[in-house]
């Protein structure tokens, strides 16, 4: 199977759907000798702020000496983002090699009448052996729905289960209230592991609490009112935690301050399993990290901003941010979402704050909200709004409403962030703007 062939395979893998439950991973994993025994791993649930937490860690950890693979979901820029080992995506010929493995056992399984796996499955094993082949000395693994029946926590190795501020979202699918929600967050946690957790609503925090003792878990928790001296920016920010003074990051988002005292209480955490990390090594970790689509500037003059806000606390955090670091600017949104989402909420929080509206369509997703139904639900709040045949239209509108000193936001889903910022950078870099429209046209 060569890299074509493999990208092929694992696109049409996706009509097997999403299947919670680990009897299937396990059966795969099974045939290909279980390599996420041979492997360490630091595991992260929770609703906002997984892959900043992430990202913080397996940055922090890589400047400490380590080896680290990592493993995300969803990507951006490039379908290799979602398994890297050093934050060096995988490359072309062991991923195809190895999901010829893969596709072996998968075939296997069919043939003795079991399911086939899901393409998250599929993608979790080759993380897993890709992991295991670069021998890794840690996993930062990122959770891709839940926790309790998520492909991710077949693991029995972990180290470290680190959990961000759980909120309602995938309603219906996890729980109809937060307190089932959190019991399927909180389903990865093990015995005898050690547990770290930002501040909870207090339904999440019982269960939280209770599922540690249950397991005989030594228990840390972020507190914010340790949290202090705080500097916000879009581009840098400042605070003091935990006997740290003046760490500085590079993530903008007033929510990335606390995302970052989180991972510096899981660094303090990791000493006690045998992972230390030195002040320095912290400090120049959080320095170095770098998470495209959290707050991420991809363009200046107007200042244009890609986030990933895609429920309502998220919505919440995002527009103190705009509050905070926009004071007086005209803000131009671009929005896209999924229907599984609280988006009534979302536009309720955010949209009056903005100059114009740009909704939709995110590409290649089911799940995905129309551009015109979500448009419904804007100009409730802002009639000066439109709806978007595409995304490059969205871009190049946007750029032409708004002045060099106004701010343009595309946010709600990830998954349509990567293409926003490639359109951005093909109408920037044209100049002229039919040019660039037809250069986007063509790159699609």
């Amino acid at each position: 199977m060569d890299y074509r062939e493999a990208r092929v395979y694992l696109a049409d893998a996706a009509k097997y759907g999403s299947v919670l439950g680990l009897e299937n991973m396990g059966e795969l994993l099974r045939r290909l000798g279980n390599p996420q025994d041979d492997l360490k791993f630091i595991h992260i649930s929770g609703t906002n702020g997984k892959g900043s937490v992430l990202a913080y860690l397996s940055t922090v950890l890589k400047e400490a000496g380590y080896r680290v693979g990592r493993y995300i979901s969803p990507t951006l820029f490039s379908y290799r983002e979602r398994i890297q080992v050093n934050e060096e995506y995988i490359e072309k010929e062991p991923l195809a090699r190895l999901t010829g493995r893969i596709a072996e056992a998968a075939a296997g399984m069919v043939q003795e009448g079991r399911a086939h796996p899901t393409v998250f499955e599929i993608e979790t094993a080759l993380g897993f052996l890709y992991f295991r082949e670069k021998a890794c000395d840690i996993v930062v693994l990122e959770t891709g729905l839940g926790g309790l029946e998520d492909a991710t926590n077949v693991v029995k190795t972990t180290l470290l289960e680190v959990i961000t501020p759980i909120s309602m979202d995938h309603i219906g699918i996890l729980g109809d209230t937060l307190r089932e929600i959190a019991e399927k967050k909180a389903g990865i946690i093990k015995p005898d592991t050690v547990v770290v957790t930002a501040e909870q609503e207090p339904e999440a925090m019982e269960v939280i609490r209770r599922r540690a003792k249950e397991k005989e878990c030594r228990l840390f928790m972020e507190e914010k009112a340790r949290l202090s001296d705080i500097r916000y920016g879009y581009e840098k920010q400042y605070f003091s935690y935990g006997g740290y003074e003046n760490l500085e990051i590079s993530l903008g988002g007033m929510y990335q301050v606390e995302n970052a005292a989180l991972a510096v209480e899981a660094v303090k955490a990791l000493d006690s399993v045998g992972y230390p990390v030195t002040e320095g090594q912290l400090r120049q970790g959080l320095q170095k990290t770098r998470w495209r689509g959290r707050f991420t500037v991809v363009g200046r003059e107007p200042v244009f901003i890609i986030d990933g806000a895609h429920n309502r606390d998220a919505a919440r955090i995002l527009r103190k941010s705009l509050e905070l670091y926009f004071t007086n600017k005209r803000l131009f949104y671009i929005m896209g979402v999924f229907r599984d989402k609280e988006y009534e909420e979302i536009v309720r929080t955010t949209v009056p704050l903005s100059a114009h509206v740009i909704t939709v369509e995110t590409p290649g997703n089911d799940r995905a909200l129309p551009a015109g139904e979500l448009l419904k639900a804007v100009r409730k709040y802002q009639p000066s709004s439109e709806a978007a045949e595409s995304i490059l239209e969205a871009v190049k509108k946007s750029l032409e409403m708004a002045g060099r000193e106004d701010v343009i936001l595309a946010f709600g889903s990830l998954s349509f962030l990567g293409e926003t910022a490639r359109a951005v950078e093909i109408i920037k870099s044209a100049g002229n703007m039919q040019d660039a429209a037809l250069e986007g046209k063509v790159r699609k």
